[in-house]
């Protein structure tokens, strides 16, 4: 899933204190030759509250195997996220499907801005300060994918320093 981001860092759950936040549970209905079959299906998002965190999806006939699935998907798919001060190094957009997700660096004290699903993810990471729009789909399988899209496409200066061959000071100073 994170293939396509080069400053993406995965991270391995163990010794982490991980703390898993359902975004949503859907009943799903699959019509066969005998009737109708009801399944269920979770989206969790897991994170530290310090710059890690992960999404996962499960499926199962009840929900409560469901969530438990989508949090063990969520483990295998940690990243880190850099945070400056509570909030994001600089504003950056995301987009998955029809959803599209923008995320503004805060001053210190405003909180988190942002709705549904993306409240949830932003929080898991432990981004304090933060402004955001949705706009497009409100599907929150789609918002969830558009907000790690824009989450992972975030650098902060020391990555941008050792990619260009410069100095932290040139980063700025340029």
């Amino acid at each position: 899933m994170f293939q396509k981001y080069k400053s993406a860092e995965l991270v391995k759950p163990g010794g982490l204190d991980l703390k898993d936040r359902l975004v949503g549970v859907q009943r799903v209905t699959k019509v066969t030759k005998g009737g109708r079959a009801f399944g269920f299906s979770a989206i969790v998002v897991v994170g530290d509250e310090a710059g890690v965190v992960g999404q996962g999806l499960g499926k199962s006939k009840d929900v409560a195997s469901a969530i438990a699935k989508a949090v063990e998907d969520a483990k295998k798919n940690l990243v880190r996220i850099p945070i400056i001060k509570g909030t994001l190094p600089h504003e950056q957009k995301g987009k998955y499907g029809g959803a599209r997700v923008n995320i503004i660096p805060a001053a210190p004290g405003t909180g988190v801005i942002a709705g549904g699903a993306v409240r949830i993810v932003l929080e898991a990471v432990g981004v304090h300060d933060v402004l955001s729009k949705s706009q497009g789909s409100s599907n929150p399988h789609n918002v969830v994918k558009a907000t790690f899209d824009a989450l992972l496409q975030l650098r902060d200066a020391n990555v941008i320093a050792k990619d260009r061959g410069i100095s932290l000071e040139q980063v700025f100073n340029a």
